[in-house]
Order: structure tokens, then C-alpha cells, then sequence
């Protein structure tokens, strides 16, 4: 049976994939009457945003699949592949914006912007649609803690500034005449998306190699490991990520004179502790005798 919590996440992500849709088909429509290189800029975006949107769903959808017998460690690696591929799409898509800008500039008499009214009301509609998204977005990452979620919460509020970018664009052209303001909204849009798209693709491109996890979150958990009862000490904690999950192991260092029952207890406590604080975490620890000088005590 499906968990509460797995639904509110699955509801979130499908109205995600839904919005971007339909923000899709009314861009498409826009720029077809504009030809606004602002629409053109928040079009890529929102298609950008449709693929982000279906691997969240499917990863959500996937993610509450336990590991099987050819994946021990879960299939969350999925992510990261598919990430590349958005990297590498957003990168087109911003050398082909920023191109067809520059071409734009250099022109002698400045492209005439058509239709801005019907493409003010798209975009409006946008604004709109998406602020709905967000709204329900941030409820369900409250609710359930969910950081797929939150993060597609996130890109969409980034996204509000190419929209409203755009309508700042038809409005002075609509007004004053002046086209150009449309030009370099798509120059600063398509910065914004090769920005993204170096970052995206750094990001996948680290975990598929298994870089480290965030200095700040492994030193987090160096301080549960040493402030744990009945540790001694630790050492050779390695951390690696895959997707939304961050594996970690290490070996810590109990009294040799425990018995296997009550090691076995500060190990299991220990990793409740660490899958409390990090739920998104997949722990292993290795559990080493350390002698203890007479006299001493455990703290």
C-alpha cells in the first residue's frame, strides 16, 4: 500500500509535470505570434522544466523501490544520467539563444515585435500557474520533507524572473516601440541557463565519479559518530553520493570487553541517530575492539 507521504510527493511532482505542460503549449503559442526572443528564452526554460519535472516523477515513483538483487545500493545512480542529459540539453539551448541574440544586436534596424498584448497575457498566465505550483510544492516539502520536491520548488521560483522578464520586454515594446529590450533579455537569459547548465551538469558529473559529500555535512556527522555513547572512536568514514541518497561507512572503535549484544546496540543506535537526522542517507559501520586501559570509562 502506497504511504500517505509517498502520495502528497507523487501528487506534487504530477502537478509539477502538468503545469510545465501546459506552460509549454502556451509559450509555443506566444512566441509563434510574438516572435520574442524573451518568450523564446522562458520557452526553453519551461521545456527544460517539463524534463526536470517527469525524472523527479519517475525518480519519486522509483525512489520508493527497495534495492533488488542486481542493485544492492538502489538504482538512484538514474538520476545523475539523466541530469548529464539536461546539462547537456540546457547548454544547446543557451549557445542557440545567446546566438541567435548576438545576431539579433548587430542587425541595422531592430526585429519588430508582434502580437504583445496576447503574449503579455500568456505570460501572465504563466506568472500565475506558476505561483499556484510553488505554493502547493512548498506545502508538501513541509508536510513530508521531501528534497525532490523542494528543489523543483526551488527551480520554479527561479523561474518566475525569465517570465516576468518577458513581459517587461512586450510591455516597452508594446508602449515605446523599443525592441531591443527583448534582445538582451534573451542575452541575460541564456547566461542564466549556461550558468545552470555548468552547475547541473558539474553536480551529476561529481557523483557519478563518487566524489565526497558536502564538507559541511560530513563534519555533522563526524560529530554524531564522536558524541555517541559508547564510542571510543572512528576512523576511515568514507561518503559518496548517488542522486538524492548519500551513502556513508565507517569503522568506529568500541571496549573489547563488550559483548556482540551490547556492540551490536551502539552500532544500531548510532545509525538510528544518523537516518534520524539524514533521512535521504544509506549507513554502514564496521564495528572494531579497541582495548581500554584499566581504570577508564566509557563516556
Amino acid at each position: 500500500m502506497v504511504s500517505r507521504t509517498t502520495r502528497l510527493n507523487l501528487s506534487a511532482a504530477a502537478a509539477s509535470v502538468a503545469v510545465a505542460l501546459c506552460l509549454v503549449g502556451l509559450k509555443l503559442w506566444a512566441l509563434s505570434q510574438t516572435r520574442s526572443l524573451s518568450v523564446a528564452a522562458s520557452l526553453a526554460d519551461s521545456a527544460l522544466d517539463l524534463l526536470v519535472s517527469l525524472v523527479g516523477l519517475i525518480g519519486i515513483a522509483y525512489a520508493a523501490r527497495p534495492p533488488d538483487h542486481d542493485h544492492a545500493f538502489g538504482h538512484t545512480s538514474a538520476e545523475d544520467l539523466t541530469a548529464l542529459g539536461q546539462a547537456l540539453f540546457l547548454l544547446i539551448t543557451a549557445i542557440t539563444l545567446a546566438g541567435v541574440s548576438l545576431r539579433r544586436l548587430l542587425l541595422p534596424t531592430p526585429a519588430a515585435l508582434e502580437s504583445e498584448g496576447a503574449g503579455i497575457a500568456v505570460m501572465a498566465v504563466s506568472v500565475l500557474l506558476t505561483l499556484g505550483l510553488i505554493l502547493w510544492q512548498q506545502r508538501v516539502a513541509r508536510q513530508t520533507g521531501n528534497r525532490v520536491v523542494a528543489a523543483d520548488s526551488l527551480h520554479y521560483i527561479s523561474d518566475l524572473l525569465p517570465n516576468l522578464g518577458a513581459i517587461l520586454a512586450l510591455w516597452v515594446s508594446a508602449r515605446f516601440g523599443i525592441s531591443q529590450v527583448d534582445t538582451i533579455v534573451g542575452l541575460i537569459a541564456s547566461t542564466i541557463l549556461l550558468i545552470g547548465a555548468i552547475r547541473i551538469g558539474n553536480g551529476a558529473w561529481n557523483a557519478l565519479m563518487d566524489r565526497r559529500a558536502d564538507p559541511a555535512l560530513i563534519a555533522r556527522i563526524e560529530t554524531l559518530i564522536a558524541d555517541h555513547p559508547g564510542v571510543l572512536g572512528f576512523h576511515d568514514l568514507r561518503t559518496r553520493t548517488a542522486g538524492s541518497r548519500t551513502f556513508i561507512d565507517f569503522h568506529i572503535e568500541l571496549d573489547e570487553s563488550l559483548s556482540l549484544n551490547e556492540a551490536h546496540a551502539i552500532g544500531a543506535g548510532l545509525k538510528h541517530k544518523i537516518l534520524q537526522t539524514f533521512p535521504q542517507t544509506d549507513v554502514l559501520i564496521h564495528k572494531d575492539p579497541r582495548p581500554v586501559p584499566p581504570g577508564s570509562e566509557l563516556t
